[in-house]
């Protein structure tokens, strides 16, 4: 018993240890969007301030870079989550003729290299005439997270009871009826998930966005070209705004699936 007192500490204390490993570079980004630095070189502590988060006009090249980020996520994450659970339906539901092509080809595009996908995407874009930009940001975005959608989808309608859907019918009730008052309800949380993790893959993506990017500079690409000269604070600021959106999107869905169960 003493042993396993010891282990369980052990396993406890190492756990903690990784989170800390994970969570310190927010933390670091997190306190330096407070750093009173007079210089674009944002590395060491130099006093509190916070004038920078008044101060994000500086550079409109960076709030545009912002702008371009979460505009290509939000409809990336629309397109990839509509057919991603349309997907992710036909693959839980039924069994067709080209299903395992079909698997192959999905967990194919989750697991293959970034720097892979991003060659050949922009090969493809070049072989059909399509000027890269904006828009073939959107389209390999949605190319690289729909596999995810239709997994997490997929996995909600192979864990549902058929019985309640053939309750509803039996009660009178349309096939479309049916969808939106019984199976959409059902697999919403699975369709959530799904949406969340496209939106964040989509918006802090680098490798595959700049192949694609042509002229157009989303946040992270317009970070990688100002390390060279140095950080300014405003990026640690609109990093920590960022992750701020994405903890309290987290929490609300957390707290809203309790109460649903």
């Amino acid at each position: 018993m003493r042993t396993r007192g010891i282990g369980d500490r052990l396993l406890f204390g190492y756990v903690w240890l990784v989170l800390l490993w994970l969570l310190a570079p927010i933390v670091v980004m997190i306190v330096f969007g407070f750093n009173d630095t007079a210089s674009k070189s944002n590395v060491s502590w130099q006093g509190f301030t916070l004038k920078w988060w008044g101060r994000l006009g500086d550079y409109p090249d960076l709030v545009n870079a912002v702008s371009n980020s979460i505009t290509i996520a939000l409809l990336a994450t629309l397109i990839t989550t509509v057919l991603g659970t349309l997907m992710g339906l036909a693959l839980g539901r039924h069994r067709f003729r080209g299903q395992g092509a079909t698997n192959l080809v999905m967990f194919a595009a989750i697991s293959s290299p970034e720097l892979v996908m991003g060659a050949s995407l922009l090969s493809l874009f070049i072989s059909v005439g399509l000027e890269t930009g904006y828009v073939t940001i959107v389209i390999a975005h949605v190319l690289f997270s729909l596999s995810f959608v239709a997994v997490t989808v997929r996995a909600r309608v192979v864990g549902l009871d058929p019985s309640i859907e053939e309750a509803a019918r039996d009660l009178g009730a349309t096939p479309w009826v049916t969808f939106w008052r019984v199976t959409f309800p059902m697999i919403l949380p699975g369709v959530i998930s799904g949406a969340l993790l496209a939106f964040a893959l989509s918006i802090d993506d680098f490798v595959i966005t700049q192949f694609t990017s042509g002229a157009t500079v989303t946040f992270p690409l317009w970070i990688y070209g100002a390390v060279r000269i140095g950080i300014p604070p405003q990026v640690n600021v609109l990093g920590t705004m960022i992750f701020m959106v994405g903890v309290a999107i987290a929490v609300v869905n957390s707290v809203t699936a309790r109460r649903r169960a």
